[in-house]
């Protein structure tokens, strides 16, 4: 189990491997001083606290709601940002399907209809994050998709939902390519799915209820 001192994982691939969908440039500062700077904040929030210092990252995003103030925000929004770039790295690959495959794949078009249909609305709730934020596909405790938003470094956490794949909307995830056009960065997205990763997070979703998800999960 991974605890304090948390250290930035390296990425799977290398900076360049996802063009020209994403660039490197874009890869080495989103990956190398966004995360990492969430990594330093949350090593240097923790520190004063033994206490909180063998708690995982999922378990600290679930303590959070219950410290004082003065400690519960700074780990909250930096064990989230840590979390969900975590998850969104590794949910990209140069490798992409086109398309998810398996239960994922059928989990997907009993809840939304169709492949296209999911891609749309998870691009319409992508585009309408007001401000930065996140995009999820998520199960619930019986399996069922549905699509969620998050604000600045917020998790799912809170909604009792077991996260399969995050779309990171903040700026420094596009702007450089894309500039403002968030548009065409959540189409070059899907170009760059981890699919079979999310499959896999998929099946793991199904064998726990979303309740122990955090609590108990230590992989994404």
């Amino acid at each position: 189990m991974e605890h304090y001192p948390f250290m930035n994982t390296p990425l799977a691939y290398a900076y360049d491997a996802l063009e020209p969908y994403i660039d490197a440039q874009t890869m080495v500062l989103h990956h190398d001083r966004h995360l990492q700077t969430y990594v330093d904040n949350l090593n240097a929030a923790l520190q004063p606290y033994p206490w909180l210092q063998t708690l995982s990252l999922q378990q600290l995003l679930r303590a959070s709601t219950h410290l004082p103030m003065t400690i519960a925000t700074p780990v909250a929004r930096n064990a989230g940002g840590v979390y969900n770039h975590r998850l969104y790295f590794d949910g990209l690959t140069p490798e992409s399907a086109p398309l998810p495959d398996g239960a994922l794949s059928s989990a997907i078009v009993r809840r939304f209809g169709s492949i296209s249909q999911f891609r749309e609305q998870l691009t319409q709730a992508a585009a309408g994050v007001f401000g930065s934020g996140y995009a999820w596909l998520c199960a619930d405790r019986r399996g069922t998709l549905s699509i969620v938003t998050t604000a600045n470094q917020e998790t799912p956490q809170g909604l009792c939902l077991c996260p399969i794949l995050n779309l990171d909307v903040w700026e420094h995830a596009y702007y450089l390519k894309h500039f403002n056009k968030r548009a065409d960065y959540l189409t070059d997205w899907f170009h760059v799915v981890n699919w079979p990763a999310a499959e896999a997070r998929y099946l793991q979703c199904k064998e726990q209820s979303a309740d122990s998800y955090f609590e108990n999960h230590e992989n994404f």
